[in-house]
């Protein structure tokens, strides 16, 4: 189901229509979802074409469109239909904006036709499922036969909570340890299945966990020493009461440990990562928790619950007595509630309001996205906040950490 739509008061558009022209490539749950906001958008961006092999995605993307409410220009405006992406490719010149929101093995050859055009793109992550796929997208977008302007979706970046982390991370001193906890429910059914087939997915590490690996890089500001990724997953835990149709189920739990780089002078002391998985653990107080902890002080945002916890340090002054635990008024704590979106990201025009699947965060990553677009169009610069660097980077993660697993197929040691 799409997210709940609400009133949107739009700018009125002038008299030549000169709106960013959009086109969606798969219209299932991430495609309505970006369907919705585009349509809080409307001033600024429409929806010339909507592609997709089955009716009934292509049905509910129009109902989203059909029943927005508030916007007039938006009702005025009925988008083009069609089943191949082929058909869609022919009117590459007419397009602005491609958003790929197809399953996710077919993003790397979408991006490899695509990429040849003169057109900006937004693609849902991840780029690649596969080493093969990341490394014919790197090799192949590195070409001078690459046009295209890509920013890849990753909105975790935008939720309130994790936003007002990242910006508060300065305020901890040298940063040491990040944690990153996902309890949830298991995937969601897809047309198809695709998404419990590993070759189609590249298993659950790369699907669902480079959106997270993403954030260990974006909150780190470092590499991971990849030879140094361990892991350890369960499998064959959801779905049982269906039938098997894949002969090696996907994770559905795991830990992944990772070491970063680390600067000159700290031999011993380089930040280190930890990543739990939990998909069948419906019910759970938080479904998201990510815990940074630096030299000075410690940062935990929580999800849905959408504030962050800042605790400091004691200092040495508050904290005399170093024979018994520290005093309760020594440990400062700081609580934000990170609710209000548009105050967390400091954004002052009206936007689209509805939660959506992300906490609102693609509500902000589409403002993002539309100023840096405007911005081309002004001054021909453009800077995706996450760039196809970025998306290939986290899928290389999400590789490495897969191939890693050692519990993974194999019989139990006697």
């Amino acid at each position: 189901m799409a997210p709940n739509i609400q009133r949107f008061q739009s700018i009125p558009l002038p008299e030549s229509d000169n709106r960013i022209r959009c086109a969606l490539l798969g219209c299932g749950m991430m495609g309505q979802e970006h369907i919705s906001y585009i349509m809080g958008y409307s001033a600024e961006i429409r929806i010339d074409y909507l592609c997709d092999p089955f009716d009934g995605s292509l049905e509910k993307a129009q109902k989203i469109m059909k029943d927005f409410s508030g916007d007039p220009i938006a009702e005025k405006h009925n988008p083009c239909i069609l089943t191949d992406e082929q058909e869609l490719l022919h009117h590459a010149e007419d397009i602005d904006l491609l958003v790929i929101a197809s399953p996710n093995y077919l993003h790397t050859p979408t991006l490899l036709k695509w990429g040849q055009h003169d057109l900006t793109i937004l693609v849902e992550k991840p780029v690649a499922v596969s080493k093969e796929q990341h490394d014919e997208l790197r090799s192949i977008s590195s070409s001078p036969d690459w046009k295209a302007r890509l920013w890849v979706a990753m909105e975790y970046r935008y939720i309130p909570a994790i936003a007002k982390l990242l910006s508060l991370i300065p305020e901890i001193g040298d940063l040491k340890m990040v944690t990153i906890r996902e309890n949830r429910y298991p995937f969601l059914h897809k047309i198809g299945k695709w998404n419990r087939d590993r070759e189609k997915t590249g298993d659950t590490l790369v699907e669902k966990c480079c959106h997270f690996f993403d954030l260990f890089r974006l909150i780190t500001g470092q590499e991971a020493v990849l030879p140094k990724v361990r892991a350890l997953a369960q499998r064959g835990l959801n779905y049982l009461d269906e039938p098997r149709e894949f002969e090696t189920p996907i994770i559905d739990s795991a830990y992944v440990t990772l070491p970063f780089r680390s600067p000159k002078g700290c031999k011993w002391s380089s930040t280190i990562g930890c990543l739990e998985l939990c998909m069948f653990s419906e019910g759970s107080r938080h479904q998201e928790e990510i815990i940074v902890t630096g030299t000075k002080g410690r940062l935990e945002a929580y999800l849905p619950e959408n504030k962050v916890y800042f605790f400091e340090r004691p200092c040495r002054q508050k904290w005399n007595d170093r024979s018994v635990p520290p005093p309760k008024d020594s440990i400062r704590q700081h609580v934000f509630d990170c609710s209000n979106v548009r105050e967390i990201h400091s954004i002052e025009n009206e936007i689209p309001t509805h939660g959506g699947y992300h906490y609102s965060s693609t509500a902000i990553e589409w403002y993002h996205l539309l100023k840096e677009m405007q911005q081309y169009r002004e001054c021909g610069t453009f800077n995706p906040h996450v760039s196809l660097e970025d998306g290939l980077r986290a899928v290389e993660l999400g590789i490495e950490a897969t191939s890693k697993l050692v519990n993974d197929l194999e019989e139990d040691d006697e």
